[in-house]
């Protein structure tokens, strides 16, 4: 990653990152972290999730994508953030379609229903095009994202979001891949059913617009912080409605207009 410009020593970004990496592994919530990092800015953010992902690759995890967060204006206004933000994807976190989510490693998990586009060519360029973005997308697919919050409460501001890696905790991918010439993409719809009732209903229009414009954004900050984006990588685009809470035993069902549907379980408590 590159040499980063903040005001927050190194010690105490690793506290901050020490704080965030002992909730990860216990599934007991923090205090938030902006205390420790409300001398530097955006970037010092970052350097705290990079300590932890290399606390997580070091581990022997494996990198597989990106997932883009507060993507939507009502989202940023509440975080106090003038752009996206991005938590890293690993391999242990991916489940296939109609997957169980092992409810106690989490703390207090909530899902969105997403679009994800899956790339078949690597993105190496910091300022990707449009049409560079087009040419290395695969495909895309209907996904749900769990996403889990370290600091207790959901306490968060857009220091404490970025530190924690955005929430991502783990991913679920439908099983009816589509070419993007294939549907609507800006007019896909979605509805979000919890056992069978309707819970969440959004449209891809509201993942800035188009998801394409968060994937685009999302390549290019990869690159630029020395994780650039290879095939295979799956980018997890943002919610297409809002986020809802889950609870052991719950079952969810995201079906997306021209993606099909994705489903996913909470373990019951034991």
């Amino acid at each position: 990653m590159p040499d980063l410009q903040v005001k927050v020593s190194r010690s105490i970004q690793e506290q901050a990152a020490n704080r965030l990496w002992l909730a990860y592994r216990t599934a007991e919530p923090c205090a938030p972290v902006r205390d420790l990092l409300s001398g530097g800015g955006l970037e010092t953010a970052y350097a705290v999730q990079e300590i932890n992902t290399q606390r997580r690759l070091a581990e022997g995890g494996r990198l597989v994508g990106r997932k883009v967060g507060i993507t939507s204006v009502a989202t940023r206004k509440q975080y106090g953030a003038t752009e996206p933000d991005y938590g890293m994807l690993f391999d242990d976190v991916a489940l296939f379609d109609n997957g169980e989510v092992p409810t106690k490693k989490l703390i207090h998990p909530k899902v969105e229903g997403e679009v994800a586009f899956v790339l078949g060519r690597d993105i190496d360029s910091v300022s990707p095009t449009p049409a560079e973005l087009l040419r290395a997308i695969d495909f895309a697919v209907a996904a749900i994202e769990i996403v889990d919050s370290r600091v207790q409460n959901w306490d968060l501001r857009i220091l404490d979001a970025i530190a924690d890696s955005a929430g991502a905790a783990m991913f679920v991918l439908g099983a009816q891949p589509r070419r993007l010439k294939d549907f609507d993409l800006i007019h896909c719809g979605m509805v979000m059913e919890r056992g069978g009732d309707p819970v969440v209903t959004g449209t891809a229009g509201n993942v800035m617009g188009n998801p394409l414009r968060s994937a685009l954004w999302v390549a290019g900050a990869s690159a630029r912080a020395g994780h650039p984006l290879k095939a295979g990588d799956t980018i997890l685009s943002g919610a297409l409605g809002p986020m809802t809470p889950a609870a052991p035993g719950d079952s969810f069902e995201a079906r997306i207009s021209g993606l099909g549907l994705v489903r996913v379980s909470f373990a019951k408590e034991e």
